[in-house]
């Protein structure tokens, strides 16, 4: 391949991701790369494309709502319109990280005390019968 074109294997080692993950991306219509016989052949978009959906799934995105981000730069209302909705989605997902992490806070307070509270009652129980 050329320094501007990249094999399926060449963008799956780039990425540390399987060819079956690229392959599925592919199918999902977010990848399109050029055939030539049987080898797929990568062009820059379609390597900037897999960069921008692995960032999008590490940030919690589903693949729906990273299709409609990175195919919005091909389409009215372009760049402008992709930065709008990607802001957009980006306070919608801090503000679900957010509450999970308040969730969480929460669980592991009441565990602190359910432990605290089952310890105290195993010592009592311990105490009573002479037991250590």
């Amino acid at each position: 391949m050329s320094a501007e074109t990249w094999s399926i294997a060449e963008l799956a080692a780039e990425y540390d991701v399987t060819l079956r993950t690229i392959r599925f991306y592919e199918d999902r219509g977010l990848l399109t790369p050029e055939r030539r016989g049987t080898q797929r052949v990568y062009h820059p978009r379609d390597k900037v494309r897999l960069g921008l959906i692995l960032r999008g799934k590490r940030l919690g995105f589903s693949l729906d709502e990273i299709a409609k981000i990175v195919d919005m730069y091909d389409a009215e209302p372009g760049e402008e319109g992709q930065l709008a909705y990607l802001l957009a989605q980006i306070t919608h997902r801090r503000t679900e990280l957010e509450q999970r992490r308040r969730d969480i806070e929460e669980t592991l307070e009441e565990l602190a005390e359910v432990e605290a509270r089952c310890r105290a009652d195993l010592k009592a129980l311990m105490d009573q019968s002479g037991t250590r």
